[in-house]
């Protein structure tokens, strides 16, 4: 039996880091790529005595988001001390959020083909990240075989915001979907650049797989700190082969955590799972709730606009679902929406020519005038309609300059320049009647040239055809 007759039960706990000025509980300013351990102080190293301050705009950041989740704020957050010792943690805890998270339960819905799959938000809280620790030596430069580990402390205390997930996911592709979807959703909130390549949006995977059809869930392997989408999908998908070979073959599968390599695609087990009662949380005794006013939240909950989800949904009604998707996930759809709300040309018409024609154009800057060019793009010669778009983005932008060059597809007007062309080239004429049919190029290039490059190519290779054929 495959792992195809398995089915993949995957959760995720997405983590993102804050784009606030300073520091968590600090004032210590953030600066990516800046000198090792340059950016401290007594608080985030944990000297002794030195309190915690909340940083507000870190607070609002996080409430933004989960209304974006559709989550509930409850009236009282609390802070928790979790507790874990490992070197890049210089307290011994991290100040997180547990029992009393700053937004409760939500829902994200999934588009999908066939409709929307609604994935469950367990929480989503804030934390302060820890230290940065770097591996050195050993073959992969992983905590596992490496000879030295040094520790950059100016990553420990940066806002982490927290989403987790129920394990509502069943496969890797639709966690990919997900991940690239909250992600959008983040950083059109501006609260995040999510980048995972820089670290600043990270992945926990959780993942179980069972037989279709069956209840419960059976012990899980948590895959630690993805920071791609692909290796997301691809730690899930070698997750789900071995353990569907364990469980037929009758081996046990304990609860644990694992570390993903991408170069050989297995997994290894890093250390067996904590539960929440190994981190013994307790409320924080140096913070007091946080108890977000009704005025706050409805401020924040105006920022929250139009969700890439949502525009998706409205945008497939012209354009089908996957030219939809295509247009969200490229960040192109503004302009899209931009070219429609013009009325001078069809919302498909509109989409092709923005997934197509304007890669190097800055969308943002975009005339919504060009929208009338776009309409007439059959009119146009093709060196008249790409200078259109190229100087679209341009102040003083004038749709009516490029729509007086249209070509000429009126018959009448084009059949005394063909005739004139024919009745020049006669030897051309019976190399053509003679067989020849390749001569008609030189044809078409006369008429182009007479008619400076405005006759329509499609009008006048029929009228060469119709005329030669005498």
């Amino acid at each position: 039996m495959s792992s195809a007759e398995w089915e993949a039960v995957v959760g995720l706990e997405v983590h993102a880091h804050l784009k606030t000025r300073t520091k968590m509980f600090c004032r210590c300013e953030l600066e990516y790529g800046a000198p090792e351990n340059t950016r401290t102080c007594p608080v985030c190293l944990a000297h002794p005595g030195a309190l915690p301050v909340p940083n507000g705009r870190a607070i609002e950041q996080t409430i933004a988001l989960g209304l974006a989740l559709d989550c509930e704020i409850p009236e009282r957050a609390v802070f928790a001390r979790k507790n874990y010792f490992y070197p890049d943690l210089p307290k011994g805890y991290q100040i997180s959020q547990y029992e009393a998270p700053l937004c409760g339960p939500g829902r994200f819905p999934l588009p999908e083909a066939g409709g929307d799959r609604e994935i469950g938000i367990v929480r989503a809280h804030l934390e302060e990240d820890a230290a940065k620790t770097v591996h050195a030596g050993g073959a992969t430069g992983r905590s596992v075989g490496a000879s030295t580990s040094l520790i950059d402390f100016n990553r420990g205390g940066t806002p982490l915001l927290e989403i987790v997930t129920e394990p509502d996911l069943r496969s890797a592709e639709e966690a990919m979907w997900f991940l690239r979807l909250l992600r959008q959703t983040i950083v059109e909130l501006g609260i995040s650049d999510a980048e995972m390549e820089k670290g600043t949006l990270r992945a926990d995977v959780n993942v179980s797989v069972r037989r279709p059809g069956e209840d419960g869930y059976r012990p899980r392997w948590e895959i630690k700190n993805m920071n791609s989408f692909t290796f997301v999908g691809r730690a899930i998908e070698a997750a789900v082969r071995q353990q569907a070979a364990a469980h037929e073959a009758g081996d046990e599968v304990v609860q644990s955590t694992y570390d993903y390599d991408p170069d050989t695609d297995r997994l290894t087990v890093h250390r067996s799972k904590e539960e929440a009662d190994d981190y013994r949380y307790f409320p924080e005794p140096d913070l007091v709730p946080v108890e977000p006013p009704p005025e706050l939240i409805e401020r924040l909950r105006g920022l929250v606009g139009e969700r890439p989800a949502e525009r998706i949904r409205r945008i497939e009604q012209a354009v089908g679902f996957e030219g939809a998707v295509e247009l969200v996930t490229t960040g192109r759809d503004r302009l899209y929406d931009r070219l429609v709300a013009a009325g001078r040309v069809q919302a498909r018409v509109a989409a092709n020519a923005v997934m197509n024609d304007f890669g190097l154009v800055d969308a943002d800057s975009v005339d919504p005038a060009v929208a009338s060019v776009i309409a007439a793009r059959s009119e146009l010669p093709r060196d008249v309609y790409t200078g259109a778009i190229s100087a679209s983005a341009d102040p003083g932008f004038d749709a009516e300059t490029w729509l007086k060059q249209r070509v000429t597809a009126d018959p009448s007007a084009l059949e005394p320049v063909v005739d004139a062309v024919l009745a020049a080239n006669p030897e051309q004429v019976a190399t053509y009647r003679g067989g020849k049919e390749g001569v008609l190029g030189f044809f078409v290039g006369q008429v182009m040239r007479e008619t400076g490059g405005k006759a329509d190519p499609k009008v006048v290779n029929r009228l060469l055809r119709e005329k030669l054929r005498i």
